[in-house]
């Protein structure tokens, strides 16, 4: 493998290359590189990288940049799934009880339809964004278990034979490995995932179910909890297809050495995982220097992958920083994403393509 340095100046060659291709300027064989493996042809994708090894490479969005035709256009041509990143949790779906709205989430299953792309469903069972019919009153079991299955069922239904898989639980676990006290574990236990994950299978017998959180990136008590809670979920042989692993990392934390074993270890399992969040987020401003580590952390987290078969894919949490969360909820942070605000791919983007190629 190039050493670091070596794999930044690749990384900063190649994103020039393609801007000077791009503007018309550049000729010759970094121009040729760019198109493909003929002169004239188009380049593979991120998508037609990852095919040759059995992945999918995706990207999220949101329905307000869909007005955007210059951010459609890379996100049809380069990516083959998508997630909504809001338009299918429990605020947007069903705004007061029993009123089901899918207005977003169908813009997006219909976008990903027309670009022949899969969908990642995202997501069932949250504590965050529940809208305040449910979150303003208190429940008994008995009520919050009918609630519960009737909106998983409803929404899965809905999209039956529409999405490929799909993020059941979100966030389950705390940081050492505790449950979260969301209103479905206190109120349920912790047998409401199990639920869940039956709810969901009955509903879609083929879609492919997964619990996701962050900060299970690397082995340790987190991660160590979903170990656990998997390998007892598959003992009661509850419908569990995979782990996602959202991978929302930041250069100031240090990158998560033991990822490719953590993968392996699920796989062991019999399960499928994914990388469904990514971004690499920075202090800013960016430096040259932060960019060439971002970009080596990319390359690292898609080699991870792909050296783990049952790693079925990554996903960016937006493939831009024109419409990345980081800004708005780590101020100071951002420039986390393999293409910039301008649509322009940076180094990191040229070190997934690498790690593909």
């Amino acid at each position: 493998m190039p050493s670091t340095a070596a794999r930044t100046r690749l990384g900063l060659a190649g994103v020039v290359a393609a801007v000077l291709v791009a503007s018309g300027v550049a000729t010759g064989p970094a121009a040729r590189a760019h198109e493909g493996p003929a002169h004239g042809q188009p380049r593979a994708t991120l998508a037609d990288l990852a095919q040759r090894h059995g992945r999918y490479f995706g990207s999220a969005t949101d329905n307000p940049e869909l007005t955007d035709t210059a951010y459609t256009k890379i996100l049809g041509d380069e990516f083959d799934m998508i997630t909504p990143g809001n338009g299918m949790k429990w605020y947007a779906t069903e705004p007061q009880q029993g009123v089901f709205d899918w207005a977003a989430g169908d813009e997006i299953v219909d976008l990903a339809r027309a670009h022949r792309q899969k969908v990642r469903a995202h997501t069932l069972v949250w504590h965050s964004q529940l809208p305040g019919w449910l979150t303003g009153k208190e429940w008994t079991a008995d009520e919050l278990r009918a609630v519960l299955k009737n909106h998983i069922q409803t929404e899965v239904r809905h999209y039956r034979g529409k999405v490929y898989a799909w993020d059941v639980v979100n966030e389950a676990f705390n940081e050492d490995g505790t449950y979260r006290e969301t209103v479905f574990y206190k109120t349920l236990g912790p047998g409401y995932i199990a639920d869940a994950l039956r709810w969901a299978h009955q509903a879609d017998p083929k879609a492919k179910l997964y619990l996701n959180d962050y900060n299970i990136e690397a082995v340790g008590p987190k991660s160590d909890a979903y170990y656990a809670l998997a390998e007892e979920l598959k003992a009661q042989r509850v419908p569990l297809d995979g782990i996602g692993l959202q991978a929302h990392l930041a250069l100031q934390y240090g990158y998560p050495t033991t990822l490719e074993d953590n993968l392996r270890r699920f796989s062991r399992l019999g399960l499928d995982t994914a990388l469904t969040e990514v971004d690499v987020r920075m202090q800013l401003p960016a430096t040259d220097e932060k960019l060439a580590r971002q970009a080596d952390w990319y390359r690292d987290m898609t080699e991870a992958c792909l050296a783990v078969r049952r790693c079925v894919g990554i996903t960016l949490w937006d493939y831009t920083d024109k419409y990345s969360w980081i800004p708005a909820f780590f101020p100071g942070e951002g420039a986390a994403l393999p293409w910039d605000e301008q649509l322009v791919p940076k180094p990191a983007y040229r070190a997934i393509r690498e790690a593909l190629g």
